[in-house]
C-alpha cells in the first residue's frame, strides 16, 4: 500500500544565517508500505550494522530495502549490493550512509529526503566555478566543495576552521570553491567581499579570507585597508578594486548563482554538486563517503 503525506522539505540541519526571505516548502512524499518480511534482505556484503539494534536495526533494513539504488537501476539499494552489480559501484556506500544517518538518529522521513538529496537526479546543481577562487587540490580532485559564504554571518565563521580542518584530512583529494553570498541582514558583508575581491585580484584572495574569517568582530572601512596593508597589498589599488564596477558585478553573480542553486542561508556548502543537508560536524565523513564511491 502507498500512503501520501505532506511534510515541510528540510532546509538545513545546522544553524545558518537566514537568507534575503523565510521560506517554506511544503511537497506531497509517497512513502511505500510495508513490505512481506520474506522479501527483505537483511545482511548486505561489506556493510557493518553491528551498531544498529533492535527498531534501528529494523529501520535500517526496511530503508535499504525500499530504497533505490543510486545508480538509477530499477532495484533496492539491498537488492543492488546483494547482486554485487558492477554497473552500480555506489550501492555499498549509499548502505553504508543510510545506516550512518540512521545511527545518527536521523528519522525515516529524513534519510529518505537525505538519500534523495544525496543520489537522486534532482538533486543535483550545475555551478559555474569558472575563475573562482580555489583552494586544495586544484587539479583532477575527484571532490569539490563549492561554499557560499558570508564573512559576517557567524555560522559561516563556526565552519571556516571545519571545512579547514577537511582540507587538511584529505590533502590532494578535495578543492574547496569559494562563492559570495553577503547577506543583506549584515552590515559589513557585502564590503568584506569586496575586499576579499580586491585582494583576489593582487593575489592574496585566500589570505585576505582567512583574515576576514578571524576578525569577525572587525570588518569596518578602516579595518579593511588595515588588512590589506598586514598582507602587502597596494593599498592605492585595493581600494580602487573595492569600488569598481567589474567587482561589484562579480560579487552579484555569485549571489545569482547561489540563488540558481538554492542557497537561503549562510554558509550553503555543496559537495559534488549536491547541497549538504547535514550537520557541518557530519562534513568530514559525509567526504570520506563520497571518496570511497568515486
Amino acid at each position: 500500500m502507498r500512503a501520501t503525506v505532506s511534510l515541510i522539505a528540510m532546509v538545513g540541519l545546522w544553524a545558518a544565517c537566514g537568507g534575503d526571505e523565510e521560506q517554506e516548502l511544503v511537497e506531497n512524499v509517497e512513502i511505500e508500505g510495508p513490505a512481506e518480511p520474506a522479501d527483505l534482505i537483511e545482511t548486505l556484503p561489506g556493510v557493518e550494522v553491528g551498531d544498529l539494534a533492535g527498531a534501528d536495526r529494523r529501520t535500517w533494513v526496511r530503508l535499504v530495502n525500499e530504497l533505490l539504488s543510486p545508480c538509477g537501476d530499477p532495484i533496492s539499494v539491498a537488492r543492488c549490493v546483494a547482486e554485487n552489480r558492477a554497473s552500480c559501484p555506489k550501492c555499498t556506500t549509499a548502505a553504508r550512509y543510510v545506516a550512518r544517518l540512521v545511527l545518527e538518529g536521523a528519522e525515516p522521513i529524513e534519510v529518505r529526503e537525505l538519500f534523495r538529496n544525496r543520489y537522486g537526479a534532482e538533486g543535483l546543481h550545475t555551478i559555474d566555478v569558472e575563475g573562482a577562487p580555489v583552494r586544495g587540490a586544484t587539479m583532477g580532485a575527484p571532490v569539490t566543495i563549492v561554499e557560499f559564504s558570508d564573512f559576517e554571518c557567524p555560522f559561516c565563521g563556526q565552519a571556516h576552521p571545519m571545512i579547514q580542518r577537511v582540507l587538511r584530512r584529505f590533502e590532494g583529494r578535495v578543492r574547496l570553491i569559494y562563492k559570495h553570498y553577503p547577506l543583506p541582514a549584515h552590515e559589513h558583508a557585502l564590503p568584506a567581499a569586496f575586499a576579499a575581491v580586491a585582494a583576489m585580484r593582487q593575489g592574496k584572495f585566500w589570505e585576505m579570507h582567512d583574515m576576514l574569517f578571524e576578525h569577525q568582530d572587525a570588518l569596518g572601512p578602516s579595518d579593511l585597508v588595515g588588512y590589506a596593508r598586514q598582507l602587502g597589498l597596494d593599498v592605492a589599488q585595493f581600494n580602487r578594486d573595492m569600488e569598481s564596477e567589474e567587482t561589484h558585478a562579480l560579487v552579484q553573480l555569485n549571489r545569482a548563482q547561489g540563488q540558481e542553486a538554492g542557497v537561503r542561508g549562510t554558509p550553503s556548502i555543496y559537495v559534488n554538486g549536491r547541497k549538504f543537508e547535514e550537520p557541518l560536524e557530519s562534513l568530514e565523513e559525509y567526504i570520506r563517503e563520497e571518496l570511497e564511491q568515486s
